[in-house]
């Protein structure tokens, strides 16, 4: 079993770490660290984690000064104040868990066996529900995308890309996960297990209209190709608010565009990113194209898998091989 150390970044979480903690507790692949860092909490976020410390020494905290700055790049700053804590460790993987969420006994050790199964695996996580929903579609959304509210990087790749790079307006998860496709290495979610995120995407932030008017300028500043993003906008439409949604990611997307604004990626992750969605996008075509022309069938000469829609990863067990990637 491969050696993981964590890192958990909080601030004011005194509703959700306590039950972080315990899930942490009762995994059967305990971590050999785990720094959760306090960002200048000023509710009882640091005495809940003290409780739990004395009892298990490899868990330790770091309180960060109190301040009124509240931005993705105070969280960042406060994993890399945990990340040096760590460094010395003899470890292989390394996590970042957010404090707001929850799984089961099995989970760290679920993931940990992905790693060890598949040498060139960088990046892995799960999906997570909210509301006891998913959050996101697969048959549409990249499934080489690790959400960050748990993401787990094998170290060399990890340290390869660089870690997280402090961004005011956050992305520095997705910025990472790409790096590292980037540069040679798989990324997964993996869906056969989930985890639990209590605090909705953004609720700290801003919602409705000006919200998804950031995600639109946002997906311009990290290089979303304006094709994609035309098809991201209709597929919008269809989702809460209605329309609206959809025409405010247009207008954020393109007043940026048409203003300019400096992209905080280089160039090289941003024509990354577009060959990696126009390829996603002529994918789901064909899927979609295939799909209308295949007539019902029935039996064991169904082909399509039965219960599952179409475009979902799944992993198929071979008898020639450890595993290998199936897409449907």
């Amino acid at each position: 079993m491969l050696s993981y150390v964590l890192v958990t970044a909080a601030r004011n979480e005194e509703e959700h770490i306590g039950n972080l903690i315990r899930c942490v507790e009762a995994q059967t692949v305990r971590p050999l660290k785990w720094v959760i860092v306090s960002d200048g909490s000023t509710d009882r976020t640091e005495e809940i984690v003290r409780e739990h410390t004395s009892a298990n020494t490899w868990i330790e905290l770091v309180a960060r000064p109190k301040h009124t700055q509240r931005d993705f790049a105070s969280k960042v700053k406060s994993f890399n104040a945990g990340y040096e804590r760590v460094k010395s460790y003899h470890y292989d993987i390394i996590g970042n868990l957010d404090a707001d969420i929850t799984f089961d006994e099995e989970y760290m050790a679920y993931l940990l066996d992905k790693f060890a199964l598949y040498e060139k695996l960088g990046v892995a996580g799960t999906p997570f529900v909210e509301d006891s929903s998913a959050v996101y579609d697969y048959r549409y959304t990249n499934i080489e995308h690790v959400s960050g509210g748990c993401q787990l990087f094998r170290r060399r790749c990890f340290e390869q890309v660089g870690g997280f790079l402090p961004m005011k307006d956050g992305g520095e998860d997705w910025i990472a996960v790409t790096t590292a496709r980037m540069m040679g290495w798989q990324t997964r979610t993996f869906t056969d297990k989930h985890f639990v995120h209590y605090r909705k995407m953004g609720q700290e932030y801003t919602q409705g209209f000006r919200g998804a008017f950031a995600r639109g300028r946002g997906d311009y500043l990290f290089g979303n190709h304006p094709v994609w993003e035309l098809f991201r906008i209709c597929y919008q439409f269809g989702n809460r608010p209605y329309v609206l949604g959809g025409i405010a990611i247009l207008c954020g997307y393109f007043s940026a565009m048409a203003r300019r604004e400096a992209k905080p990626i280089s160039s090289g992750l941003v024509s990354f990113t577009r060959r990696e969605q126009l390829q996603r996008l002529r994918a789901i075509l064909r899927k979609l194209l295939a799909f209308r022309r295949i007539p019902s069938q029935s039996g064991n000469n169904a082909s399509q898998v039965p219960g599952r829609p179409a475009g979902c990863w799944s992993e198929k067990k071979n008898a020639k091989t450890k595993s290998v990637f199936r897409l449907y």
